[in-house]
Order: structure tokens, then C-alpha cells, then sequence
């Protein structure tokens, strides 16, 4: 059984703790809890405008950037520093792209998006490494046409315009560097303008070695290297925003651990129907089915603090769904059972 964040949480409300007992057949005690106060995941709002703030500056910096290749590039005849104009286009795309995403997952949540806005950061991740790979197919199929249609290549303006771009490139990694760490949407980015920086390094060597020995066979030779260098970064993204888009669990941590640490808590006898996943990078989230020795313990509170301990303190699981049974419901995978069961 697949929950996705619609169905976990109906209330759409975050700093509050809820608890409902209901008396349905199998007795069952729901527990929602939303405290993100103070964690990795709740980023405040200053930090999101920071954030949006360095994007905007990295795009008017990547935007001068890429005039000077694409005039460069038309006028020396450089497949490299054409193919490297492509990638600034991309990372200005990306930048754009990524400074909506962070707007939006600043609005509050509502009623038809509980989570508010915040898996839209993944969705830009993952199209900014959709478009990388485009591009990088492109480029291969340039330089394969290069290779046997050699054309003349101006290598010393073709030096100075690369240069250039990786200048302005490290700077703009130097100004998104900070904010990247744990945020799928600006990581996107930053690979983005760091890959573009070492694909300017391929430029700026082979523009050396045309100065030097007149080959112009190490033109497209350059291309495809920074195409390789696009696909791998592009790789990368795409695995980790599809994993998140598909509700995968959150990196490091297992349905079968979270099992384990909760089978030690005094009182539980079975989990089952236990979901990990991540709305985004840093924002985990679990719903479980805990099957009490005997629902009638004064001390279920205490379990449920218990539980809540365990999963924050040892996986950094902050926002839980926990629904307390007397006996079995039948839903979803059986992840542990004591022999004393109720």
C-alpha cells in the first residue's frame, strides 16, 4: 500500500501535535505528528530569500557569460566553446528554474497541497538533469560530425572567451557553494556551474594545444569530454530526484532498522504498514502501524513519545503518522512481530 503525502496528512497544518482516539473495530489510536521546529528540514524564510538572492545574482553573472561565448564562439569557429555556451545556457535555465522552485516552496501549505510547495525544488531537479542530457547528446553528435568534417578554428580568441567564462563560472560557484549542501534544488545548480567551470578547463586546453601544435582535431575532442563530464552530473541528479519522486526512502535509512529500534520500546509487539520517504532532501517522513501488547496501558502516551524519540534521535525522522492497533488490521507488510502478540 503506496501513501503518498496527500493521503498521510488531511490537516495541512505543520508545529502541532495531533492525537485521535477513535473507537473503530480494531481500536485504533492515530497519532500525526508535525513539529519541525529547529530541524534541518524547515528552512526559515530568510534563509530560503538568501537563497533566492544568490540564484539571482549567479543568473546575471551566467547571463554576461554567455553572450561572450556565443559571440565567441560564432566568430572563432569553436565547437568547444559553442558546446561550453550551451552549457552556461543550461545553467542559466537551471538557475531560473531552481529561483522559481525556492519562491514556491515558500508558500504555505493549503488545503489541496498539505505540504505546501516543497517537492517542486525536486521536480526542478530533475528537468534541469533532463535538459543536461539533451544537451550532452547534442554535443556528441557535433563532435562526431567535427571529426570527419574538420572545420578551421580561431584558437586565440577561442583561449581568451574560455578563460573568461571560467572565471565567471567559479565565481558563481563560490556564491551558490554555501547554500548547496543538503538542498536537491540548489545542488542541481551548482553541478551545473561546476561542471560548466571544468568544461571551460577542456577549452582552455585544447585552445593550448591548437596555439601550439595546429591540431584541429582536439576541438570536438574537447566537446566530448565536457559532454561526458554533463552526462555524469546529469546521472547523478536524475537518480536522486527520481528516487524521491517515487516516494523512495530517504537515504541511510531502512524500513528493517526503523523496525528493529522500535521492537525494542516496551509494550510493542508488531509493526507493520511501515512507509519511509522524503517530500524532499532533509525532510524525511514516516507513517507505521504499531501493535501494542495491550492498547489499555495507561502508559500509551509514553510509547508514543517513546517512538517519536527513537525515530528523531537515531534517523532524523521528525514528522510521523503512527497508528496504534490492539490486534492486526491486515494492511501492508508485516517489518516485525513478537511471539507474543496480541
Amino acid at each position: 500500500m503506496s501513501h503518498s503525502p496527500e493521503q498521510e496528512n488531511t490537516h495541512g497544518q505543520e508545529n502541532h501535535d495531533h492525537n485521535h482516539d477513535h473507537d473503530h473495530d480494531h481500536d485504533h489510536d492515530h497519532d500525526h505528528d508535525h513539529d519541525h521546529e529547529g530541524h534541518s528540514h524547515n528552512h526559515s524564510i530568510e534563509e530560503e530569500l538568501s537563497g533566492g538572492g544568490k540564484f539571482i545574482t549567479s543568473i546575471i553573472i551566467t547571463s554576461v557569460t554567455l553572450v561572450a561565448e556565443v559571440l565567441g564562439g560564432i566568430f572563432t569557429g569553436s565547437l568547444a566553446l559553442l558546446s561550453d555556451a550551451a552549457h552556461v545556457f543550461l545553467d542559466i535555465f537551471a538557475l531560473a528554474l531552481g529561483y522559481i522552485a525556492i519562491r514556491m516552496a515558500m508558500m504555505p501549505a493549503s488545503s489541496q497541497h498539505t505540504y505546501g510547495f516543497r517537492r517542486m525544488k525536486v521536480l526542478a531537479a530533475f528537468i534541469n538533469g533532463a535538459t543536461l542530457l539533451v544537451v550532452s547528446i547534442e554535443i556528441l553528435r557535433e563532435a562526431i560530425t567535427r571529426f570527419i568534417h574538420p572545420e578551421p578554428v580561431i584558437a586565440g580568441p577561442m583561449l581568451i572567451i574560455a578563460i573568461i567564462g571560467l572565471v565567471a563560472n567559479l565565481l558563481v560557484a563560490l556564491v551558490l557553494r554555501g547554500h548547496s549542501h543538503g538542498d536537491l534544488n540548489s545542488r542541481a545548480a551548482f553541478l551545473h556551474v561546476l561542471g560548466d567551470a571544468l568544461s571551460s578547463v577542456g577549452v582552455i586546453v585544447a585552445g593550448i594545444i591548437m596555439l601550439i601544435t595546429g591540431w584541429t582535431w582536439v576541438d570536438p575532442a574537447a566537446g566530448v569530454l565536457i559532454a561526458i563530464v554533463i552526462l555524469t552530473g546529469a546521472g547523478r541528479v536524475l537518480k536522486e530526484a527520481t528516487h524521491i519522486l517515487n516516494e523512495g526512502s530517504p537515504d541511510g535509512v531502512e524500513t528493517e532498522n526503523v523496525s528493529a529500534e522500535l521492537a525494542k520500546i516496551p509494550g510493542i509487539v508488531g509493526v507493520h504498514d511501515l512507509h519511509l520517504w522524503a517530500i524532499e532532501p532533509g525532510y524525511p517522513v514516516m507513517s507505521a502501524h504499531i501493535l501494542l501488547e495491550d492498547q489499555n496501558l495507561s502508559d500509551t502516551a509514553s510509547i508514543m513519545n517513546k517512538i517519536k524519540e527513537v525515530v528523531s534521535g537515531k534517523f532524523k525522522i521528525d514528522h510521523t503518522t503512527i497508528q496504534f492497533e490492539c490486534s492486526s488490521c491486515g494492511q501492508g507488510q508485516v517489518v516485525y512481530e513478537s511471539a507474543k502478540k496480541a
